[in-house]
């Protein structure tokens, strides 16, 4: 884990979107769900909901992306 992977999923909680987080954060969509997915294995759990519309996070993503935003600021 790297604050660039922190930075990806604060982005995608704010934008709620794979395609929006991803322009927000300067790369391209694969790479930043790539990270995002590298970040749940590490972890061993699922941050984000890609079945819902627009995406949400999970129960332990929201707890997550919320000490993310500490650990940024």
């Amino acid at each position: 884990m790297n604050l660039r992977d922190l930075e990806y999923l604060v982005a995608v909680a704010g934008q709620r979107s794979f395609r929006a987080a991803a322009a927000a954060c300067g790369v391209s969509q694969p790479t930043l769900s790539v990270q995002i997915r590298k970040l749940e294995e590490e972890l061993g759990v699922i941050l984000v909901d890609r079945i819902s519309s627009p995406l949400v996070l999970t129960p332990v993503g929201q707890r997550v992306a919320e000490q993310a935003r500490k650990t940024l600021a």
